[in-house]
């Protein structure tokens, strides 16, 4: 075999591979975003539900980033509204600026009764904060608070664990960095669905 045919036996297993690879990406993230898309927005009638926030960047300061923000913003509409009963705040507490800390501080300051409010210090990702209002703050029926992007992964795993989950978008401004959010969840998607597909209930 001349060296000529070897390189085009060579590109050809190699874009094999790339296309399979893209092939696997696609369906992942489609099965993910397919089975959960209908969960997102609609009405929100079931009192007994939890809103679950969950955490994301907390400036020095104990200022909240915005998508944080907004995130809150949209879970004590909905406790003021009467949608939500409770809002478990998931996130990293660990630091001087930890999340749960000043989520639970802002909650207060828009008027969500302390008794109202949740704390989970070691939701350190979507996977663990889904799988510790399941296994540890035993809740059943949720409402998933996070941007859009994001609610299809987290709707996907509280699903996986057998809870009554809907989403509520967070997307009340846009935000900067979110071409590089939206990659990143491409990956995290397969990652979680392998997480459900081996520990699956």
């Amino acid at each position: 075999m001349t060296r000529l045919k070897k390189r085009y036996l060579v590109l050809i297993a190699l874009g094999a591979a790339i296309a399979l690879a893209i092939a696997f990406v696609l369906t992942i993230n489609c099965i993910v975003i397919g089975t959960t898309f209908g969960k997102i927005g609609g009405s929100f009638e079931n009192r007994e539900t939890c809103a679950v926030v969950l955490g994301a960047k907390v400036h020095e300061g104990g200022r909240l980033s915005n998508m944080l923000r907004d995130r809150m913003d949209t879970a004590i509409a909905l406790y003021h509204e009467g949608k939500v009963n409770r809002l478990l705040l998931s996130g990293d507490d660990s630091g001087e600026w930890g999340e749960v800390t000043h989520m639970k501080a802002y909650a207060i300051e828009n008027g969500i009764p302390g008794e109202a409010i949740l704390e989970d210090p070691k939701g350190y990702s979507t996977y663990e904060t889904m799988l510790r209002a399941k296994e540890v703050y035993g809740l059943d029926s949720i409402v998933a608070v996070t941007q859009k992007y994001h609610l299809y992964r987290a709707l996907y795993i509280a699903d996986d664990f057998g809870m009554e989950a809907k989403g509520a978008c967070a997307d009340l401004d846009v935000y900067s960095g979110q071409m590089y959010r939206d990659f990143r969840e491409i990956l995290a998607r397969i990652k979680d669905f392998g997480l459900c597909l081996i520990n699956g209930s």
